[in-house]
């Protein structure tokens, strides 16, 4: 991990406050509060919040009876869990083999130097996440990338530009007559 994403974690303030609680008591309780179902309870807590912050972690831990290390070793063997809160907009591009041969590896890189975050990791303004997964399904359109559900494919540079200038002017915040932005 790298010192942005320690950095992006440190900076994540979830408050868990007593709708969260009973939201994570909820997914407990359909689970008997048994450790051994931990991988539903993740995946259902994460369903919930769309990442699994520190404060959650150390909830739960609480509550099944187990370290927060346990549940962390669990988490972090499968790449579905999210411990960074995802951005408004989750860009994926495809590493499969047709979209690789076709540039993919040099589109990722050009928008992690764009958005200044590596794969995994979300904005400093929580408006992107970038993430490479191996296999879109639309290998005839490769290279492709996914902006939350809509697929561009016969993916280029120029391309990535316009598309993000597109995102960015709809999330872009609205000037008051002081003359801060506010959304």
């Amino acid at each position: 991990m790298s010192t942005n994403s320690i950095r992006k974690i440190v900076k994540q303030d979830f408050e868990l406050n007593t709708n969260a609680v009973q939201k994570i008591n909820k997914i407990l309780e359909i689970s008997n509060h048994d450790s051994r179902n931990l991988i539903p309870i993740l995946q259902d807590l994460q369903d919930e919040f769309n990442y699994l912050p520190e404060k959650i972690i150390s909830h739960i831990a609480k509550e099944l009876n187990v370290s927060e290390h346990h549940i962390y070793g669990v988490a972090t063997f499968y790449s579905q869990f999210k411990f960074i809160k995802p951005g408004k907009h989750i860009i994926r591009v495809c590493m499969g083999t047709a979209c690789h041969v076709l540039g993919a590896q040099s589109l990722l890189d050009k928008l992690s130097r764009d958005l200044k975050i590596d794969s995994g990791e979300t904005t400093e303004d929580e408006l992107f996440s970038l993430e490479s997964v191996y296999c879109l399904g639309c290998c005839a359109l490769a290279p492709v990338m996914l902006i939350d559900d809509e697929v561009y494919g016969s993916m280029t540079a120029a391309k990535v530009n316009k598309i993000l200038r597109k995102y960015r002017k709809v999330d872009k915040p609205k000037q008051t007559k002081s003359g801060t932005g506010k959304k």
